[in-house]
This record gives structure tokens, C-alpha cells and sequence, in this order.
């Protein structure tokens, strides 16, 4: 029996594209990382100019459809004036101790409609930090602060556990889970799939997918400081996530030189949303409290060349089923006179969009994209092989212009349905 996804899960994969913004006592200290050891001193946390107004704004204008917000990090520092730490916003120079960051960026996301993520590190080290030598401490500390994140905000549409540093702490994830859904039924959730399932870790922080990318999975990444898989006591429908930087850190730096260049970016989206998983590109806000103007400019570039590339497809009718696993789009010119002879630009492609209907589960597993010639109609040449499709494949190859188009389903795992088929000429 095939494993379905929930509701929550494909709408998840709905959202395709998201911004991360990893912002907090580190944006203040330049040169930080993670587990050196070094303080931050609270006084250092002053960002008179935060507007997260201005950060959504960009999500919006970038067509990303959700963003998260790292409300606690490893080093402790919560962005909220949490009652169970004195390290956070609520003892710093900023408003005066008044200022609440998560309420701020919760706002803002609801004021443009992009879906609410919170980031929240179990693990911390530091001055404040509560040892994990007192579990059952430890894991109160733990429901306390996501509790008033859950509680106090309104609805949260997706909680993202970071599992690095939990490595040698053992919760009492029943308890956690209970307390969680109790707050936040049906909340979405990236953490360990044996505590709640919902959204998986895609195995590396360089934002790409594998080309065979299964939503049901039985051993998933858990942490980058974990040397194994983590083995799940039995399969799970799980939709990966590439989370990815735009600059070297996830935190702002003194690094603007090394914002990737637009083309690298381009490549990490297709390699994600266009392998089946969703984008989770990470921005710094800057010691200001706003995104740093090089950054947005060059999202913004993003935005731009997937909108020019991926919205209006090439001009092929809609997709017609051409044999028991055998679909086809013809192009809607292939009977102008001039079609085998008259290089027109716009009937090349080098690319097929391929989306399977996910509600009942994944099924396909295997697939041939056949290229039908411009000139000699009833002689076609192999294109592509792949083997998932789940939400969204993108299947490159050289431009060349084509009559047809067909792929042939070569394997699956039981009934399926091929929802989308469409070609572009990606440039």
C-alpha cells in the first residue's frame, strides 16, 4: 500500500520557493561560529533601524511563498522577551527591552500573505545555556520557549527543529510532540521524522537535490555533524527541503564578496524545485535590522530570470495521452509551411516540466523524454532519462526544435496520474 502525503505535506511542496532569514546576537558580532565558545555579550543586540517589513517585502517580490525566522540559534539568544532565559531581546538596548522580533516578523508576513516559519535550535552553548546533563530540565526549558512561540503568536505555519548539537541529548520527544500538537494542531514540521512527520532534511546545505528524489524514504540526514543516516523504524512519505546560502555565512558578515553569482543560484533552483524539493535560500539581515541592498539585488535577479524562464512555456497544446504509459504535446505551429524550414527562435526548447499528482502517493519511477524532428516529423531521438518525478521535474537538454515531445512512463509503482507536461527554452 502506497504511503500519502497529508494535506499540510503537499501543500508544502505547493510553496516551492522560501526565504530564510537567520538573524540575531551573531548579526552583532562579525566573525562568529558556530560552537567557538566565544561570548556575545547582550549589549551588542541593537538593530535601530529592523524593519521585517522590508524583508517580506522581498519574499514577496522574489515570488517566494513562506519565510522563517531563526527565533533561537544555537547560541541561545532568543528574539522574543522569552520568561525562560535571561538572553534575549528583552535585556538589550533595543527599544529599550520592549522590542519583540518574532512578533515584528510575524506581522509582516501576515501583512503580504506569506506562509509563518519559525527556526528554533534545541541545542545552545554559551553563558545561559542549560546543560544537557539535566534532561528532564532540559527538555522543560525546551516545551517552555516553543510554548510561548505557539502560544502567543497566533497561527504558525511551520516549525523547523535544527538538529545540529542534539547529537548527545535524548528527549522526551513523546512528551514534546504532545505538548506541540496541543498548541499547533496539524502544524508542519521539519525535525526528526520519528518525532513528527513532515519535512525532510535534504542531506546538504548547498541546495541541491538528487535527480532520483523519493518522497517516501526509510533512513534520512539528520544532522551535518552526524557521520551515519539516521534509520527510521519504518517508511515515511517525507518531501525534502534544500536549505543554502546566499553568501558564505548564514548569519550576516563582513563578507559581501562572496554572494554567489546569479547563475549559481539559477542552478540551485532548478537543481531543488526543479528535483522535486522545495528552495530554502538563506539572507542575513545586517546589524541595521535590514537585508543588505547587495543581497536583495541580486535576489531580486533571481526572481527575475526564473519568472522570464519558467512562467510562459513554449507553445505546445496540452498534453495528450498516446498510449497505455505514453504521453505527447505537439507544437502548435507544426503544420505552418515553414515549420521544418524557418528557424524561428521561438520553437526551440531545451527543457520538459513533468508533475505527477501527488494525493495518492508517489508512483513513478522511472521515465524516457523523446524529441519528435522538426523536418523528418516521424523520426524521434531520445531526450532525457529520469527516474522521480513527485511535484516537479525539470529535464534539461540541448535546444533543438521539436514537433513532439512524448515521454514514455517506464516505471511506477502502481497507478499514477501525470498531472503537468510543458516545455521551455530556458536561457
Amino acid at each position: 500500500m502506497k504511503l500519502k502525503p497529508t494535506k499540510e505535506q503537499l501543500e508544502f511542496l505547493k510553496w516551492e520557493f522560501g526565504i530564510f532569514f537567520h538573524f540575531g546576537i551573531r548579526s552583532f558580532y562579525p566573525g562568529h561560529w558556530d560552537w567557538d565558545g566565544r561570548e556575545m555579550p547582550m549589549e551588542g543586540f541593537d538593530p535601530k533601524q529592523l524593519d521585517c517589513e522590508q524583508w517580506i517585502r522581498a519574499v514577496k517580490e522574489s515570488g517566494a511563498k513562506y519565510a522563517i525566522l531563526t527565533a533561537k540559534h544555537h547560541d541561545g539568544f532568543a528574539l522574543w522577551p522569552t520568561k525562560y532565559s535571561e538572553y534575549s531581546v528583552a535585556n538589550t538596548p533595543w527599544k529599550g527591552g520592549k522590542g519583540d522580533v518574532v512578533q515584528e516578523f510575524v506581522d509582516a508576513c501576515r501583512k503580504y500573505d506569506i506562509k509563518v516559519g519559525l527556526y528554533y535550535s534545541p541545542a545552545q552553548w554559551g553563558k545561559y545555556a542549560i546543560p544537557f546533563t539535566e534532561a528532564k530540565e532540559y527538555d522543560d526549558y525546551f516545551i517552555n520557549q516553543i510554548g510561548e512561540l505557539l502560544t502567543n503568536y497566533g497561527k504558525i505555519d511551520y516549525l523547523w527543529f535544527d538538529g545540529c548539537g542534539s547529537e548527545g541529548h535524548e528527549y522526551d520527544h513523546e512528551r514534546i510532540v504532545n505538548a506541540i500538537q496541543s498548541m499547533q494542531p496539524g502544524i508542519l514540521t521539519f525535525c526528526n521524522p520519528e518525532w513528527m512527520p513532515g519535512v525532510r532534511w535534504i542531506g546538504n546545505e548547498d541546495g541541491y537535490a538528487s535527480l532520483n528524489n523519493p518522497l517516501v524514504v526509510s533512513a534520512t540526514d539528520f544532522s551535518e555533524l552526524s557521520t551515519e543516516k539516521q534509520q527510521l523504524s519504518e517508511a515515511k512519505f517525507l518531501p525534502g527541503e534544500c536549505d543554502c546560502r546566499i553568501r558564505y555565512t548564514w548569519f550576516y558578515d563582513l563578507n559581501e564578496d562572496s554572494i554567489k553569482s546569479l547563475d549559481e543560484l539559477f542552478a540551485m533552483y532548478e537543481l531543488s524545485v526543479g528535483r522535486g524539493s522545495n528552495f530554502l535560500l538563506n539572507i542575513g539581515p545586517d546589524n541595521r535590522g535590514l537585508l543588505p541592498e547587495a543581497d536583495v539585488a541580486r535576489l531580486m535577479e533571481l526572481a527575475q530570470k526564473i519568472k522570464e524562464n519558467y512562467t510562459e512555456p513554449a507553445p505546445f497544446k496540452d498534453m495528450e495521452r498516446t498510449g497505455e504509459d505514453s504521453f505527447t504535446i505537439v507544437h502548435k505551429e507544426i503544420d505552418a509551411p515553414d515549420w521544418g524550414y524557418n528557424p524561428k527562435p521561438e520553437r526551440l526548447v531545451n527543457c520538459v516540466m513533468l508533475s505527477e499528482d501527488l494525493t495518492e502517493g508517489q508512483s513513478i519511477t522511472s521515465f524516457r523524454i523523446y524529441g519528435h524532428l522538426p523536418t523528418y516529423k516521424g523520426v524521434r531521438i531520445q531526450l532525457f532519462e529520469g527516474r522521480t518525478v513527485g511535484h516537479k521535474v525539470y529535464c534539461k537538454f540541448s535546444p533543438l526544435r521539436c514537433s513532439r515531445i512524448t515521454v514514455e512512463i517506464t516505471g511506477h509503482d502502481g497507478d499514477y496520474v501525470l498531472k503537468d507536461f510543458k516545455a521551455f527554452m530556458v536561457k
